[in-house]
């Protein structure tokens, strides 16, 4: 399928399952991926790019999995990542292959210190090998996306002869990265421009657009961008990625909804025009955030635009008497907008197997049988905890129990007391891997980390905990805690996250997912970086 260079829209291309899966401790299964990528379809995204498939066994299961459950004919174009070999791109054309619409998206660096120090290759070697390996490309799918890496430190005029070239090999996209989140709008708008003046076939391709956030600059980079020629716009959920993460989602597409009469006539339309710029359902916009951010165990700051826990809380007294008197004196968009609803009572006690079950369906899980009883379990064990549940403490359910494999150490029973004056103490029983119930007790500061001492004793793998946070899920002394950790081993970061009425059992339990995590790791294959795993690549 050709496009041509301007679509009638902005192309929204969510990166968050493999940008956004390389911030350090958002490991995700595919289980995980595929409740997300589902979640990507609903919300509209046009091109899910789902994975590297040749980085390990376990990414490629996910892209293939997400090509051919969500990739349906009116879904989303399924992509995957490949480095310019032929290894990677036959890998990423079998993986995107049961998906209606598949993309392989390939790269190489143009940068004089990329073809340098990391390939080791001079400019006309890189020159040939791109064409030939979008060539290469094309011979699994018809749509290819081309990306120069560190195209934001690249010699313009090189950057303008490589480009003309893949799109002569047949790209359908070319992608501009800012890959170290160097640039300033200025910038990314005029090397925008200059590709659109200098590249003499740019008609025949789609100009996209990848930045991180480094200097927090990303999201205005891209709208800066968008006015001078560029239809995709590369980002992620909350804007997770490595180092300061990806643009962020949810702030272009609310950014071009709420400043539509600025932006329209960039893309030729009337100023008054109310055809949307992006495809976007934003009213799954708030739902999908929470779902990205409890699965990867990423935290959204309060403050977060769009989205953050403040983002649509007045707390001073003279903005409270403004929007009580109109709402528009300080809020420009309405919290509804981006599906952020007054939560509402969904179920209670008495609520069936039934009721439960499409309510989850509404919400976008599709479990098992399994699954379903699992979580049934769970919610009737909450439920005489608490009178009303609400959609939120449904999603921690469901996330606390689809998050819960691999499962080689498994929590039989935690015990504490504390008190001012007593010295917190934990006792701890765990199944471990073999099956042998082992019981181990310590002392601790407090009675988390009296919890984790004697889940040590047992579990015995050496790690330590960077980060370890508690939020409440609803409003209310009965509600649940969602805790999300952080521990590292070696350069590697896991996280873990459980939800519990009961803050002192959530705790040992997401310790437990991050454990669980980290001895797969040490079983298993070592994932491979794109970027920094970039082998000397031969012509031919």
């Amino acid at each position: 399928m050709s496009h041509s260079s301007s679509p009638d829209r902005i192309l929204i291309f969510d990166t968050t399952l493999r940008d956004g899966e390389q911030s350090p401790g958002a490991t995700l299964n595919v289980e995980e991926k595929l409740i997300i990528a589902r979640q990507l379809a609903r919300l509209g995204v046009d091109i899910i790019e789902a994975g590297f498939p040749f980085a390990s066994p376990g990414d490629f299961e996910a892209v293939q999995k997400i090509a051919r459950e969500v990739g349906t004919a009116d879904g989303p174009t399924i992509c995957g990542l490949a480095r310019a070999t032929k290894a990677d791109i036959e890998r990423a054309g079998e993986a995107v292959k049961p998906a209606a619409k598949g993309r392989i998206h390939t790269f190489i660096a143009t940068s004089d210190i990329h073809m340098q120090y990391k390939l080791r290759k001079s400019r006309e070697e890189v020159l040939a090998i791109a064409p030939e390996m979008v060539a290469y490309a094309k011979t699994f799918t018809d749509d290819v996306e081309f990306s120069p890496e560190d195209a934001g430190r690249s010699d313009p005029e090189f950057l303008y002869q490589m480009l003309e070239a893949v799109i002569a090999a047949g790209a359908t996209t070319v992608n501009i990265p800012d890959t170290v989140g160097y640039l300033t709008p200025t910038e990314f708008g005029t090397l925008i421009r200059g590709i659109k003046e200098n590249v003499p076939n740019i008609d025949q391709a789609v100009i996209s657009v990848h930045g991180h956030n480094d200097l927090g600059l990303a999201v205005a980079n891209f709208l800066e961008a968008v006015k001078n020629g560029a239809r995709q716009l590369e980002c992620t959920i909350n804007g997770i990625g490595e180092r300061a993460g990806n643009a962020a989602l949810e702030e272009l597409v609310m950014a071009m909804h709420v400043r539509r009469s600025y932006y329209n006539p960039f893309l030729g339309r009337p100023a008054d025009s109310e055809e949307p710029l992006t495809n976007i359902d934003t009213r799954q916009i708030y739902k999908t955030s929470r779902l990205v951010s409890n699965l990867t165990g990423m935290f959204v700051q309060p403050n977060k635009a769009i989205v953050g826990a403040n983002a649509f809380a007045h707390e001073s007294g003279i903005h409270q008497d403004g929007v009580l008197k109109n709402k528009l004196t300080y809020e420009i968009m309405d919290a509804t907008s981006i599906g952020l609803t007054d939560n509402q009572i969904v179920l209670g006690k008495h609520s069936g197997r039934n009721a439960f079950r499409t309510r989850l369906q509404e919400l976008g899980y599709e479990l098992d049988d399994q699954a379903i009883n699992r979580a049934f379990l769970r919610f009737k064990e909450l439920a005489d905890k608490k009178k009303e549940i609400t959609d939120w403490d449904l999603q921690s359910i469901v996330n606390d129990e689809t998050q819960q494999a691999p499962e080689h150490f498994h929590l039989e029973l935690v015990q504490v007391s504390c008190g001012d004056s007593a010295k917190p103490t934990a006792t701890v029983t765990i199944r471990t891997p073999d099956g042998q119930e082992l019981m181990d007790a310590a002392i601790g500061t407090g009675p988390v980390d009296a919890v984790y001492k004697a889940i040590n004793r047992v579990v015995g793998i050496e790690n330590q905990l960077i980060e370890f946070s508690v939020q409440s899920v609803t409003a209310g002394i009965d509600a649940l805690g969602e805790v999300t950790i952080r521990i590292r081993h070696g350069e590697r970061v896991f996280s873990g996250h459980a939800a519990n009425t009961d803050i002192v059992v959530a705790s040992a339990h997401a310790y437990l997912h991050a454990l669980n995590r980290l001895y797969s790791a040490l079983q298993g294959e070592q994932a491979l970086h794109p970027q920094r795993d970039a082998e000397p690549v031969t012509v031919g």
